[in-house]
């Protein structure tokens, strides 16, 4: 029987799993190449530098390009990357190749990284990820990682840290402008989306249900037009707009169609997203949790 049809049957029928073929698929995945440990250290390295409490920093991973002139920064948590993900991503490219020379870059921030005792995978596992589908399927583009969460914030960090970039634009989805110009999130609205916009502009994608008129109809309220200059709507396809990571990681089936083959490879090999199985005895094994106690051993954690 091949590997992939045994995987299969573990993940399909996890009550009635063969006991020996279990032990042989954990060992197997605890097993990490040399040339994998060498890049997770060097990660880990970076995530080391981004401390929360202090300046707002920026940091690229190794072999991205240096950021100069104009960028493109989607910020998520990519938890999993999806299709949506990877379309969005493609059509920001679009835009930086009739507006070159502009560049790339998909982007973590380390400020939820004390979530992790909670959320899984890890950051580190979901940038190796990520960085797998960039190197493939967007090898012009970059990963950026942030100490900061705000806009604001991530837009100091750019400044500070790369000094050669002139304009910067932040890839979001409709939901996301929404919640920018919502005064319930500020002691003073307009003073801090006067800062974000200072310093960056806006590409806006749609999202579910809301589109371009959407977004020209938020525009055209008399608060936020003062800011509309700032915001530029970028185009996408109806397909993926309600592509959702949330779908993903609760584990329906049905969703499958909706994460790279690169995901799902990931999602079988380390259960990171799957319940604990079942052991005879009534005991459960976390596959993923000792996977991550292995990676924890593997750089020093």
């Amino acid at each position: 029987m091949k590997r992939a049809e045994q995987n299969e049957i573990l993940l399909a029928r996890p009550s009635r799993f063969d006991f020996l073929l279990l032990r042989e698929r954990v060992v197997m995945s605890m097993y990490i190449s040399g040339r994998t440990v060498q890049r997770l250290r060097r990660l880990q390295a970076l995530l080391d530098q981004l401390q929360p409490a202090a300046a707002p920093q920026a940091l690229i991973v190794p072999s991205s390009p240096q950021p100069r002139g104009s960028v493109i920064v989607f910020t998520g948590s990519f938890n999993p990357p999806t299709v949506a993900h990877l379309a969005l991503l493609k059509q920001a490219r679009q835009f930086a190749r009739l507006h070159a020379p502009m560049q790339l870059y998909a982007a973590f921030t380390k400020l939820t990284v004390d979530k992790e005792a909670v959320e899984r995978p890890l950051l580190l596992d979901r940038i190796m990820l990520l960085d797998v589908l960039r190197r493939r399927r967007l090898p012009h583009a970059g990963i950026m990682l942030f100490n900061r969460g705000l806009y604001v914030e991530q837009a100091e960090a750019i400044r500070r840290s790369f000094p050669r970039v002139r304009r910067i634009f932040f890839l979001m989805g409709f939901d996301k402008i929404v919640q920018i110009f919502d005064p319930h999130y500020y002691a003073d609205r307009d003073t801090s989306l006067a800062a974000l916009f200072n310093l960056a502009e806006l590409l806006v994608a749609p999202r579910g249900n809301a589109g371009e008129d959407d977004l020209a109809a938020l525009l055209c309220q008399p608060q936020n037009e003062r800011f509309a200059r700032y915001i530029h709507a970028l185009p996408f396809s109806t397909n993926y707009r309600n592509v959702s990571s949330t779908h993903v990681r609760q584990g329906t089936g049905e969703y499958t169609h909706d994460i790279p083959q690169e995901v799902r490879q990931f999602m079988r090999e380390t259960r990171a997203y799957a319940r604990p199985l079942p052991r005879r005895d009534g005991s459960e094994v976390d596959y993923y949790a000792e996977r991550v106690k292995c990676l924890n051993k593997l750089l020093g954690i």
